[in-house]
């Protein structure tokens, strides 16, 4: 699949949590880090996300807020 976003982060799923509308899924892209993405729960089940899959996290946004 070709897609037009340039920010695709390789990692390994740690850990897969369903909920009643979204889903949250942690990713291990290494060296310590960790990126977790909400996702609605229908994609979870759709991409039968489990733990220890290797995924590619798409970045595709505008802007990044910071508030402190």
């Amino acid at each position: 699949m070709k897609i037009s976003a340039r920010n695709q982060i390789k990692g390994k799923v740690i850990s897969v949590d369903h909920g009643p509308i979204s889903g949250k899924v942690a990713i291990d892209i290494g060296n310590g880090n960790v990126l977790v993405s909400h996702i609605t729960d229908d994609a979870v089940r759709e991409l039968d996300l489990k733990v220890g899959d290797d995924v590619v996290a798409i970045i595709k946004s505008s802007s990044i807020l910071v508030g402190k």
